[in-house]
């Protein structure tokens, strides 16, 4: 009988043990904060993952993620600064910075933190858009226009202790009934824009063209005289080589002899071998043999 009521207590004492350990251990995961909570008031936040401790019955856990959330906000309606109606759809990348201000002001609730995300996104678009045209908005659209709506919006949205990392438009479009009249302008503009540049460019290859053309033709006049100079020269040479291999009277009339050859040997071409010579020229001299006497 003992035994029997002895093992009841031992039981009962593993059950105490094991509620009161279930009660004082708890586990915190990668991308999550556990605040720990006495009487409703926050002790501390724990952000390091593991098995933690804290006083049993007394003190109540409260798990936060810590990781970066995706909400995709409805598309809304926004007015340029040129009064040009756009249909902007955004996506929104959060996350808690602060577990204690995002307890204490939206009790941790994710839906709430949507809520004040997407009206924050929203003020912030318009307030942007609207101070900028059309054109200046189709421009900046991309990583500019996602970090002003981004910096804007956390401005008003750091009071709960999130963050907004990034604040990104999927499509920022017109209105169905705009579209064609504002492509069509776009179009124009555009071809006007081509236009100048083929203008310009045409312009600068004309520009190139007579830039090249005086190029060459002062290259070309200076080649020109540079052989004039060497030719003037070349000839000035050739008449000072012959003036001093023929400039003894043996030379002058050896000189003479072989142009007469020359002169004689070219004549005799064709079927007709005559020749009629003057008895004083040069040929008749040679023929009979009184070259170089007088």
């Amino acid at each position: 009988m003992k035994t029997a009521t002895g093992r009841v207590i031992a039981v009962i004492l593993v059950f105490l043990l094991l509620v009161v350990l279930s009660n004082t251990l708890y586990t915190v995961q990668p991308k999550q904060y556990v605040a720990v909570r006495q009487f409703g008031r926050i002790v501390h936040v724990v952000d390091t993952p593991g098995l933690k401790a804290k006083v049993p019955f007394i003190q109540t856990i409260q798990r936060i993620s810590a990781a970066t959330i995706l909400y995709d906000i409805p598309a809304s309606d926004v007015i340029t600064k040129d009064k040009k109606s756009m249909i902007s759809d955004n996506y929104v990348l959060w996350h808690v910075t602060d577990p204690t201000l995002y307890i204490q002001t939206l009790n941790a609730v994710e839906a709430r933190a949507s809520e004040r995300i997407e009206a924050a996104v929203y003020n912030s678009l318009k307030k942007i858009i609207s101070g900028m045209t059309q054109d200046e908005i189709i421009a900046a659209r991309g990583e500019r226009l996602t970090q002003l709506i981004t910096d804007d919006a956390n401005g008003d949205i750091r009071v709960y202790g999130i963050e907004i990392i990034q604040s990104q438009i999927k499509a920022l479009d017109l209105p169905e009934d705009n579209k064609a009249a504002v492509f069509t302008r776009m179009i124009s503009e555009r071809e006007n824009i081509a236009a100048s540049y083929t203008a310009e460019g045409a312009a600068q290859a004309q520009k190139i063209r007579n830039e090249t053309d005086r190029k060459v033709t002062v290259m070309t006049a200076e080649a020109e005289k540079q052989a004039a100079t060497i030719l003037a020269e070349g000839e000035s040479e050739y008449m000072r080589i012959l003036q001093e291999a023929y400039n003894s009277p043996e030379k002058a009339d050896f000189y003479n002899f072989t142009r007469s050859l020359d002169a004689l040997k070219a004549s005799l071409t064709g079927g007709n071998k005559t020749i009629m010579l003057d008895k004083d020229s040069e040929l008749a001299k040679i023929l009979y043999g009184d070259f170089g006497e007088n």
